[in-house]
Order: C-alpha cells, then structure tokens, then sequence
C-alpha cells in the first residue's frame, strides 16, 4: 500500500453519501495499492454472511494531507483491473 497512514485498526467504518443522499455505514475490509492508486473494499457492516443481498463497494481512495475521501470508479477497465487485483486474479 502507497498510503500507510490509513491504520487498519483504526480505520473500519466510513460514513458515506448514496445516489440518493442518504448517509451509509461502511466497513473497510481492505486496501489495495493498483498503479500507485489506493483503492478501498468496503461493504455494509449490518449484513450477515449469509446475505445474498449484501453488496461490496469498491472505492478510489484520495488523500489531501490528513483527510481522506473515498471516490466511485467511474471507468469500466479500472473497475475491472482494481476488482480483478483485490480477488487475486493478476
């Protein structure tokens, strides 16, 4: 990982904004360094294992000094180059 001030033990729920402006729980499960991009895997903290209907967000992560923000990917390759990074298939 390029940015190691992001502590993992710290750091295991964000608060983000959803497309329709409500606030959402997310856990940090992991960080993934893809061409000197990081790159966050997070998902719904209240889901079960279980759950079919749980979903797993993967986020651009910026840094600007000590604050983070966590961006959607927008371009289809990078998606699948960071997802296919994170499951271990390159």
């Amino acid at each position: 990982m390029k940015n190691n001030d992001i502590d993992m033990e710290k750091v295991q729920t964000i608060l983000t904004i959803d497309d329709s402006g409500n606030e959402v729980e997310l856990q940090l499960l992991e960080i993934a360094t893809v061409n000197e991009q990081d790159y966050a895997l997070l998902a719904d903290p209240d889901a079960q294992e279980d759950d079919e209907d749980a979903q797993v967000v993967l986020m651009r992560i910026h840094q600007e000094g000590d604050n983070y923000t966590f961006e959607e990917i927008q371009d289809d390759d990078e998606f699948d180059l960071v997802s296919k990074t994170l499951l271990g298939e390159i």
